[in-house]
């Protein structure tokens, strides 16, 4: 696996900031994820203290939130400050207990702006809580996966009627402009239409010599 960015073409380039976000599912139990995200702010080794042979944090917070699926309903929220740069800071983390009821899903950013925006919040836990919803999105077609496969669920049938189409892309609806709910992919899918397994199972089930529509088979796709 190649590093997530790598290094600049340019050499001549003199590093001065590194953020880092980290954020992982897992399965609890068959209605139930739990996302552990973090975020990591670090300067490089020397920059703000000489001959300081190791990078300097300035930030790390650690979010975790238990989340009920199909609900996408937040029931648990812990926040923790592992780095940080003043005695007071940590007196915010009991704030984000006003996550417990929130929907991840639509409208969880907006949500998270109005509660933890600017002086209501640490505008690094904020940013990772943002870049923490997707990745519950993502996690529903894990959890389904997982589930058929432990035969606590049946895959999911092909929905027959535009309706039932609709309601099932109801997730990606509107998130970007692949998904604009009045685009050509979207229209694709409500009528009933094949835009084709993902890019990524293609490559990976022809670099096995396997036949991607298993793929779709074991995710209910008939």
């Amino acid at each position: 696996m190649t590093d997530i960015l790598p290094p600049p073409l340019d050499t001549s380039l003199e590093e001065i900031h590194d953020r880092s976000y980290v954020v992982k599912s897992y399965r609890k139990d068959d209605r139930t994820v739990v996302l552990r995200g973090a975020v990591r702010d670090e300067k490089p080794a020397g920059l703000y203290i000489p001959d300081d042979p190791e990078p300097l944090p300035l930030h790390h917070m650690i979010v975790v939130l238990t989340v009920a699926i199909p609900e996408m309903t937040i029931t648990d929220a812990r926040v923790e400050f592992e780095v940080y740069p003043h005695g007071g800071c940590p007196a915010i983390t009991s704030h984000y207990e006003k996550l417990v009821g929130l929907s991840i899903a639509r409208g969880f950013t907006h949500k998270v702006r109005e509660l933890f925006g600017g002086p209501r919040g640490c505008t690094h836990t904020t940013a990772l809580l943002q870049a923490m919803a997707p990745v519950a999105i993502q996690s529903v077609w894990s959890m389904r996966a997982l589930n058929v496969a432990a035969g606590t669920m049946q895959p999911e049938p092909e929905p027959k009627t535009r309706e039932e189409r609709l309601s099932r892309m109801s997730f990606n609806l509107n998130t970007c402009h692949i998904w604009d709910e009045n685009g050509e992919q979207a229209r694709v899918v409500a009528d009933g239409g094949d835009i084709g397994l993902p890019i990524w199972i293609e490559d990976r089930y022809t670099k096995l010599g396997r036949d991607p529509k298993e793929w779709r088979k074991g995710m209910g796709g008939g």
